[in-house]
Order: structure tokens, then sequence, then C-alpha cells
């Protein structure tokens, strides 16, 4: 019986992790090793298992990188003690992916391996740039190369006059030779006046193309500075650019978002602004970890039938409540009879996800609302359970016990603020202008943005300020500082609505005042 391992030769498409293939999916979630190019958007690591080990092989130009043959031997090397490899190769891995060397490496070793092909950036990127390849009034031919050739390679095997005569030629990994390129072209016959589209980091948020003629495109993108990676098209398509481009319109597009939520409630932020085209830059202000000590909360559970209601002020909240509710033994059924409050639709649904019914859920999302509810009723002498964070607001309990209610609050969860390293990277953005937005889903995260850029209130002038809501804007009014978005309904649907809103309609940046 073979105790060899299997590699997976995977596609990872051009970059928008939406455009990942299923299988390849499939085949990263069963694997014990990943080993990923440059290129690979690491949103798809997400897809392996949590203790798979990841292996990153560069392929960058201007750094280190491991070579071809290195790679060859730890994709065989992996597989012959039994692991299951996922070999993680941008694009499509048998078009300019080296694929078929690694293949060729795997089955001379009697390594089992299988092809998942991927979306190539050949046809991809240009269609994000709204350029398609063909086109029937235009050409029906088209042709993708490479821009330079294995330099080890004895004599080139392209035909510049084939080149030359073809509707529409798509070339990558071609910056470095664009203006040589471009001349051979010329040279074998097609017209300097033909026009020509770069477009690079296609597909991401940050796409960028720029659009010339053969006779000027290597001196335009010279004066820009344009680096890999990039698709370059050349052919009369391009000019369908102009009537079809569509990712580069979407309305928050180039904007650049800093999101300040915690990293587990961040990813449907970070898709809700992607999908608008903007570039999401993860910036948790809090880490939310366990408590330091499990007692307290623990001795709620185990009394949970003295209480008549519980109040979830946060999606950590009921994640981290259940998640001990359960890691204890306990069945929903000891539930029976309490009465459930949430503040917020995200905190409802993750409660209603459980199975649960919500008894409440406060028009006004925060604590005030809450308050004002139960105002309606008679709480005087019932038990109150509030599971929530280490540092809160005081108002809900204070208000509730007021109203005769005996109220336990319980640390669920804490929080922490990031590394130095990245509170550096991300104030050399701030200070070079870099962010367009600033986003606070919580006062939490906004108190703990402010706590650690104290000294350096210049960066309010460069960017915008944009709170889900009046208590979380409290933190910036009490310095002076004027958020320019302040959500009425506290979603993040809502606040990304109003960021929209604010660039369509809104050119001015907030002042201090």
């Amino acid at each position: 019986m073979n105790k060899n391992g299997i590699v997976y030769l995977i596609g990872a498409g051009p970059g928008d992790p939406g455009l990942f293939t299923i299988k390849g999916k499939e085949c990263l979630e069963k694997a014990d090793v990943i080993i990923y190019d440059y290129l690979v958007n690491p949103i798809l690591l997400q897809y392996g298992k949590e203790r798979a080990e990841k292996i990153y092989v560069g392929k960058q130009r201007g750094h280190k990188e491991m070579p071809q043959d290195d790679i060859n031997r730890l994709l065989v090397d992996k597989a012959k003690i039994g692991k299951v490899v996922a070999r993680l190769k941008g694009g499509d891995p048998f078009i300019f992916g080296r694929g078929g060397e690694e293949a060729e490496e795997l089955a001379k070793s009697g390594i089992p391996f299988e092809i998942v092909p991927g979306i190539t950036s050949a046809s991809a990127v240009p269609a994000y740039a709204g350029i398609p390849l063909t086109h029937r009034d235009l050409t029906s031919s088209f042709v993708v190369v490479t821009g330079h050739e294995y330099p080890k390679k004895e004599k080139s095997n392209l035909s510049w006059e084939t080149l030359a005569k073809t509707g529409t030629v798509v070339f990558l990994m071609g910056i470095r030779n664009i203006e040589e390129n471009m001349k051979k072209l010329i040279e074998f016959g097609k017209s300097p006046e033909t026009p020509v589209a770069i477009t690079t980091w296609g597909t991401f948020p940050k796409q960028e193309t720029i659009v010339g003629t053969l006779g000027d495109i290597g001196k335009i993108a010279k004066a820009k500075k344009v680096k890999p990676p990039a698709i370059i098209v050349v052919g009369e398509v391009v000019n369908l650019r102009e009537t079809i481009n569509w990712f580069e319109t979407k309305p928050l597009f180039g904007k650049k978002v800093l999101v300040t939520r915690s990293r587990n409630q961040a990813s449907v932020f970070v898709k809700f602004l992607e999908e608008r085209g903007a570039e999401a830059i993860e910036f948790p202000t809090i880490e939310i970890i366990p408590p330091q000590s499990w007692n307290e909360l623990d001795r709620a559970i185990e009394n949970l039938g003295t209480y008549n209601w519980i109040i979830f002020t946060s999606v950590n909240g009921v994640l981290f409540f259940f998640e001990r509710f359960k890691k204890k033994r306990k069945d929903l059924r000891e539930l029976k009879g309490i009465k459930i409050a949430a503040i917020g639709e995200q905190t409802a649904k993750s409660v209603e996800n459980l199975g649960l019914a919500v008894d409440i859920i406060p028009d006004d999302f925060k604590a005030e609302g809450i308050v004002e509810r139960f105002r309606e009723t008679d709480i005087k002498g019932k038990r109150i359970l509030i599971p929530r964070a280490k540092e809160a607001r005081v108002v809900l309990p204070l208000e509730l016990a007021q109203m005769g209610a005996e109220v336990h609050v319980v640390v669920v969860y804490e929080t922490k603020k990031p590394s130095l390293k990245k509170i550096e990277g991300i104030r050399k953005m701030l200070k070079d202008g870099k962010i367009d937005v600033i986003t606070f889903a919580s006062s939490s995260t906004a108190r703990n943005f402010l706590s650690i850029f104290c000294k350096d209130r210049e960066i309010f002038s460069s960017t915008i300020v944009a709170c889900i809501g009046p208590i979380t804007a409290e933190p910036f009014k009490e310095l002076g500082i004027k958020p320019e978005i302040i959500c009425k309904k506290y979603t993040i649907e809502e606040l990304t609505r109003e960021i929209v809103s604010y660039f369509e309609t809104n050119k001015h940046r907030h002042k201090i005042l």
C-alpha cells in the first residue's frame, strides 16, 4: 500500500477570493501543508485547517525567493512522509505558473497528485478592467504570451510576425520589457496607434488601469512608475473599456477604509466594503480574548435558573457565553423560562441562530434603548444577568438597578491592543494620507484607537471618521473632533451605506472643531 501523501496543484485565481474554485477550497480544507506563492490572496489561507503548516515560497521580483528546484523537493519531501499537500499558485498552475514542472517532478518521484485549474489572470484581469479579449466586431482571436522568456532558453519560439497579426495580444509578466515588446509589434506591422491597457493588481480592490497606444505606452508606464503584477492588453478591444468599465466605477473604488472591528467580527463589514470597490484594511484596535478567570461566569451558569432575564449587549457576548455554556456541558433547555434581550440586530440574530427567541430588541441599538423598553415592564425584584466585556459602559446595570432589579454583570471576554509593529504601519499610512475613512463600530474600538494615537491628532485632518452611532462618536466629540459620518440606525449595513452616500454627495473632508 502506498504510504505517500498526495499533492494538489491548485490555481488560486487572479486575486479576488470570490474567483477561487469550489474544488480548490475543498482541497485546502483537507491539506496538512499549504505551500503558497506571492500572488496568492492570503485570505484563501483561512480555508485551511487551523493546524495546517503554511509555507511561503516567494516568487516576488526583487526579493529573495525559494529556487524552483527547492520547491519541487519540498513538495516531494512533504508528500513522502504521508502529508496532504496543497500547492497554491496564483492564477492557473499550467499558465505560466510552472505547474507543469512541479507535476513532472512529482510524477518522477512516484507521488500521487491532482491538478485543480484556476481562473487565469490573462482573462480575469482584462474582464475586471472592462476589456473583453474578443468581440465579433473587432477581433475573433487572441493570444497570451510571456513578457519575458526564460533567459536560459537558446532560441525564442515567439513569432512576432504572428503576434502582430493577432487581434488581441495579452502579455503576462511584461512590465520590465514593455518598451522593447511594443517596438517589436510595431516593427512587425502592428499600428503604433493600436490601443494598449496596463492593469496592475487586477481583481484586487487596489486595481489600477492606464491606457495608451503601442507608440507611447512604454513611456507612460515609465513615467507612472508602473510595477508588477501587471497584465498588458494590446488591441482594439481596449477601447471598449470606456463603455463597459464596471469594476473601477464602483462607488467606493480606490478608497482605502480602515476597519477597526475585532477580527472575528470584521469579515462581514470587509465584504460589504469590498463589494462596493473599497480596499478594506483591517486594524482591530482590540483583540477579543477570554477573561482571566471563568469563575464568575461559571457560577452564573450553574445558577442560571435563578435569573429572570439575560441581556446580551454584543455578538461577542453571545459567542463567549454560549461557548462556555457548552463547555460546562449545559443544555439549552436550562434557559426555559428565562427571557432574553439583545442590543442590535446582529446580536439578536446570533441568539436566534441558536434556536432561542429574543423577547426585546430596542429600536435604539444602545444601552439607553434597552433601558427604555424595560421601563414598560415591572422588573422590580427581578434578577438580570448581563454577560459582556470587562470594559463596558455602566449606564445599563445602573439604570436597571435604579428600577429595582437585581443586576449581575459577568465578564465573558476581555480586550487587548494590537502589536507595536502593526500600530506603526497604520500610523505611517495615516500620516501619509493613505487612508480615506476610519470606521468605528463601537465606543470601545473608538476609545482604544484614540488611546493608541492620542499624540497624533493631525491624522484626523486628512481622513474621514465614520461612527456606527452617537455613543461611538462621543469619544471624538470629547476631543473636539467631529466625525463626518454618524449613523442613525446602528448596523454595519447602514454604516456601509452612509460611507457610500458620503462619497457620492460630499467631497469635503471633516475638520477639527
